[in-house]
């Protein structure tokens, strides 16, 4: 979309989230306000999270079968978090909402789940290529619209039962065009599941409407970073397959004989959701996902949109001239882009560069491979990169010392010195202490 803010003007957060006024020491002495452009990674809590954690906390308990009222509360809380979190995603009938521990946990239940071949791009996350079972790797092309013909070329060939795609990559931000995918993915008699986990935060989705059959994310990567992640999907694949954990919860009724294996019937499994949630599920979880679901449904995701596209132009103009800087990016066509900028500087390993921004700046980026290795070798960094990821408490201040951050390091001006200890890079010496979060 176009942005109606300018690059050059003040651009506030857009929302409150724990952890915006922490101050962190520095190595040369002093601390300043925390900037954190690791949200990729995991997304601080929303102000209107943590209020619904704590309302609930009072009220907290077992959910189902209790007679308490607090069992009762906390039943009801659990069970209205599926209805959130499925309006959020524009869910329809026919889809239930799973409650899971991550996009992870997600992708491997689904993948126990499905009737046959999965086709997956090259470029994934690790989560999104090794759950497969059957599955058929597709090398992306140098643009998006070639990548879609070798996709679609690949679904045609042969039977498939899935084609599994991330919503936008957790290495450039690059989306892909899901509503299309889905379309063909169904022309050629598969089904489609989206990895949304870096797609949730950023753009409104809508399973519906795009013809998605199946979607997962996490709660940590949506402003709800209390262990919860969710799968939503069509119930037919879910209710064939065997429960992903087997416990209570998951059964209508177990005898003695099922509960042993060595003879039919088997035990009489409940259907989904609860097929698949066995034990005593993460309550406090899905409440904080559902309440992140619902403050971002009362948000514009243009505006979202609109926020992170001037922030993110405000990175890529303010870099750009930077010697031996080079964003990394999969085509040149690609439509659009959530808030991530990855990059590498000729001369500085990633780890280095993170160390020094964290040390001497008090800013937090992400560096490695973000588990997706043979996309890092497709792009010519298989020693890795640097990631900076906005979010809703980002601002044009944190843009502007980031900036300035880099510009230091490569005229270097940097006070410090670092070396790799078993594998890391660290100031040297090391000054800092670390907050004691348990005080």
């Amino acid at each position: 979309m176009t942005a109606v803010l300018t690059a050059g003007e003040c651009v506030a957060p857009l929302a409150r989230v724990s952890g915006s006024d922490l101050r962190v020491p520095l190595v040369q002495g002093g601390d300043r306000t925390y900037v954190n452009f690791d949200c990729a990674a995991s997304a601080p809590a929303l102000s209107q999270v943590t209020d619904r954690i704590e309302a609930l906390l009072p009220t907290y308990s077992s959910v189902h079968r209790g007679a308490g009222y607090a069992s009762r509360v906390s039943t009801d809380c659990y069970e209205k978090a599926r209805e959130s979190v499925a309006r959020f995603v524009g869910a329809g009938d026919e889809q239930v909402v799973v409650f899971t521990r991550n996009t992870t946990d997600s992708l491997n239940l689904l993948a126990g789940c499905v009737p046959g071949s999965t086709v997956v791009l090259d470029i994934e996350h690790h989560a999104n290529l090794l759950p497969w079972k059957n599955s058929r790797v597709v090398r992306a092309a140098d643009t998006l619209a070639e990548t879609v013909r070798l996709l679609v070329a690949e679904l045609c060939s042969r039977p498939s039962a899935l084609l599994a795609v991330t919503g936008a990559s957790n290495v450039t931000g690059e989306v892909l065009p899901i509503a299309a995918l889905a379309e063909v993915a169904h022309r050629c008699g598969a089904r489609i599941l989206v990895d949304a986990a870096q797609l949730a935060p950023h753009r409104r989705i809508d399973l519906e409407a795009w013809g998605v059959d199946y979607l997962a994310f996490s709660g940590h990567k949506l402003y709800a970073p209390f262990g919860a992640g969710v799968l939503v999907g069509r119930r037919d694949w879910l209710d064939d397959a065997e429960p992903y954990l087997a416990g209570g919860g998951a059964v209508r009724n177990v005898t003695v004989e099922s509960a042993q294996w060595v003879s039919a019937p088997a035990p009489e499994w409940a259907s989904a959701p609860a097929r698949h949630e066995a034990g005593t599920p993460n309550v406090l979880g899905a409440a904080a996902l559902a309440a992140a679901c619902d403050a971002l449904s009362d948000l514009d995701f243009d505006r979202v949109a609109e926020h992170e596209a001037v922030l993110r132009s405000r990175i890529l103009d303010g870099l750009e001239s930077v010697d031996g800087l080079e964003f990394l990016r999969l085509w040149s066509d690609a439509p659009d882009t959530v808030g991530i900028v990855t990059f590498t500087i000729d001369g500085f390993e990633p780890g280095e560069i993170a160390a020094y921004l964290s040390a001497e700046h008090g800013i937090g980026v992400r560096d490695g491979r973000f588990c997706a290795h043979p996309l890092l070798e497709r792009l010519g960094r298989p020693d890795g990169a640097v990631r900076v990821s906005l979010g809703l408490g980002s601002c044009s201040e944190d843009v502007d010392r980031l900036v300035d951050a880099v510009r230091t390091l490569v005229g270097g001006n940097r006070t410090w010195i670092y070396a790799k200890e078993g594998g890391q890079w660290n100031p040297v010496p090391e000054r800092r202490f670390l907050l004691d979060a348990q005080r």
